[in-house]
C-alpha cells in the first residue's frame, strides 16, 4: 500500500512524504508560490518516465543488452479547461554506448507501454502518449504512438 501525506509550511507549499522519502512542493508564482518546490501535476510526468524507466532497464538486462548510458525525458500539454489534464505527453528514451541494438530497445519500450507501466496505463486514458527513441543522440524511431 502506498501512503503519502503533505504537511503545509505557509502560502502555497506544503512538505510531502511518500513512503518515508521526503519532497516539497509549490503552487506556480502566479498562484501563491514561491519557489518552494515543484508544482504537483507535472510530478505526474516524472513518475511516467520512472515507471517506464526501470521497465525498460529490467527487460534489456533480461535481453542481456547492455548499454552505457541511459534517459527518459517526459513533457505534455495540459487541457485547457478545468479540470485541467495532459491530453498529449511525449516520452524520449535516450540510449548511449556502443552495442545498442535497436529491435531489443523497441520491444522493451512497447513490453513497459503497452503491458508493465501502470502510469502509463492511466494516462492513457485521458492522454495521446507517443514516443521517439535517440541512441547517442541521434533519432532513429518515433514519434510514435504508445
Amino acid at each position: 500500500m502506498a501512503m503519502t501525506k503533505i504537511t503545509w509550511k505557509g502560502g502555497m507549499a506544503f512538505d510531502g512524504d511518500l513512503l518515508g522519502f521526503p519532497f516539497k512542493i509549490d503552487a506556480d508564482e502566479q498562484f501563491g508560490g514561491k519557489g518552494y518546490g515543484p508544482v504537483p501535476k507535472p510530478l505526474v510526468l516524472s513518475a511516467l518516465s520512472g515507471c517506464t524507466g526501470m521497465d525498460v532497464v529490467a527487460i534489456l538486462n533480461k535481453m542481456q543488452m547492455p548499454f552505457e548510458g541511459f534517459e527518459v525525458a517526459v513533457d505534455g500539454d495540459l487541457t485547457t479547461e478545468h479540470p485541467k489534464v495532459y491530453h498529449s505527453i511525449r516520452i524520449q528514451y535516450q540510449f548511449s554506448g556502443p552495442k545498442l541494438e535497436l529491435e531489443k530497445i523497441q520491444k522493451a519500450i512497447k513490453l513497459s507501454l503497452d503491458r508493465y507501466c501502470g502510469v502509463a496505463a492511466m494516462l492513457r486514458k485521458t492522454a495521446n502518449l507517443t514516443y521517439e527513441v535517440y541512441l547517442n543522440g541521434e533519432r532513429v524511431s518515433g514519434p510514435s504512438a504508445a
